[in-house]
């Protein structure tokens, strides 16, 4: 049985502000605001696992644990067929640079990689969104949700964040870059994953 949500404030563990409002988004219409773990001064914790879950784990509790509030954390990356499931929970660290993140170059890096494997198309791939709820007294619940696709080259459109100016959902002929983002939120990994959060823990 599932473990409810009571309450009207849920910490989201991610220093990401495209995350948060994404979230915060989905959350809406039950009454729920989100706060991030930015805007509480959470350190980020070390991300050690080698699974969306465990990263995932590895945040809620944390936050959890540091303010006494339930704790909801996101791990997710895409997992490239071609590239063995890469960069897959090494999605961040692939855009990693000594002054932030840089996306650019992880997607210039992904199509550099696939050339060199001649992989080929389609070069299929898909976003993964595993969602963590943690409680303070260490219960959690696990929400996992994928979006299945393909990569494709050159860039393409704007919006949206991360890789997803190289993504195409299946069943589109357009990337999650230039997909309007309500659409996006609407059929994303993420939004599945949060689809089974609030069936389960609102529900």
């Amino acid at each position: 049985m599932t473990r409810k949500f009571i309450g009207d404030r849920l910490l989201i563990a991610t220093h990401n502000k495209g995350k948060l409002e994404e979230m915060a988004h989905l959350l809406e219409p039950y009454g729920v605001s989100a706060v991030g773990a930015g805007e509480m001064n959470l350190p980020e914790p070390e991300e050690t696992e080698t699974t969306f879950v465990g990263n995932a784990r590895i945040k809620a509790h944390a936050a959890a644990k540091a303010t006494g509030l339930p704790a909801l954390s996101d791990d997710s990356g895409i997992e490239i067929d071609a590239l063995g499931g890469a960069p897959g929970v090494y999605t961040a660290d692939w855009a990693e640079t000594p002054t932030g993140r840089d996306f650019v170059m992880a997607m210039q890096r992904t199509h550099d990689e696939l050339e060199a494997k001649n992989a080929p198309h389609p070069r299929t791939a898909r976003f993964c969104c595993t969602l963590v709820l943690a409680w303070p007294d260490g219960h959690d619940e696990v929400f996992a949700g994928v979006m299945p696709g393909r990569v494709v080259w050159p860039m393409r459109g704007d919006q949206g964040h991360g890789y997803d100016p190289i993504f195409v959902p299946q069943g589109y002929d357009i990337t999650f870059g230039q997909m309007d983002r309500w659409e996006k939120n609407r059929i994303s990994h993420r939004a599945k994953a949060v689809n089974l959060f609030v069936a389960g823990c609102f529900g």
